[in-house]
């Protein structure tokens, strides 16, 4: 059994490639996957709920977007479709999946728009008027909660995170701890064990 894990940075299992189909907003996508990647068999079903709960962008929404944990690049691609006048960040510690979303962003005609990254890449002067993830949860509570952490004071003045959690795996706690860290938190959703979280600073 290989020790690799979807987080792993240098994946050791064989790079075996296929494609996976699925449809968004009326938007239908075929996108390149790979073993050592997260989901690689199907839409995970967190973020299949975040992309029909979320309030996805509109066409004529423009900025900066972040897709944090970005596995082969669904919620890069939905985003990036859906307003063609955004910028999206596509992060992950998984080289494989790095690469999976640069050639699923291309093979759309998305590239353009789309920065595919480590963590460490992004440059400290940009902030995001959107993030979006389905975080890794099996790192564990603490390594989850530096992550939001980490990125959600990156947030834009107005700036919005959509983050989906399996209730099971902690979707519960996290929310409350995002309470009491002071950020303004709705569950927006809660479909097949899954949180749909909407997480914004609070305004006084």
């Amino acid at each position: 059994m290989s020790a690799d894990h979807y987080f792993s940075a240098e994946p050791t299992t064989p790079d075996r490639r296929g494609e996976i189909e699925f449809s968004v907003a009326g938007r239908d996508y075929r996108l390149a996957v790979a073993a050592g990647v997260f989901s690689a068999g199907r839409l995970d079903p967190g973020t299949a709920v975040l992309l029909r709960k979320g309030d996805l962008p509109s066409a004529g929404v423009t900025g900066t977007f972040l897709d944090l944990g970005c596995g082969y690049g669904p919620i890069t691609c939905v985003l990036a479709s859906e307003s063609p006048g955004a910028t999206v960040y596509a992060v992950d510690v998984n080289s494989r999946a790095r690469e999976l979303t640069a050639v699923n962003a291309g093979t759309l005609g998305l590239a353009a728009r789309v920065h595919v990254v480590e963590p460490g890449q992004v440059p400290d002067g940009v902030s995001f008027d959107q993030i979006w993830s389905n975080p890794p949860t099996h790192v564990g509570k603490a390594e989850l909660r530096a992550l939001m952490e980490r990125w959600l004071p990156r947030l834009a003045p107005g700036g919005v995170a959509w983050l989906v959690i399996n209730r099971h795996l902690g979707g519960d706690s996290l929310h409350t701890w995002l309470v009491e860290g002071g950020w303004d938190v709705e569950r927006v959703a809660s479909q097949k064990g899954f949180r749909v979280l909407r997480v914004a600073r609070k305004t006084d």
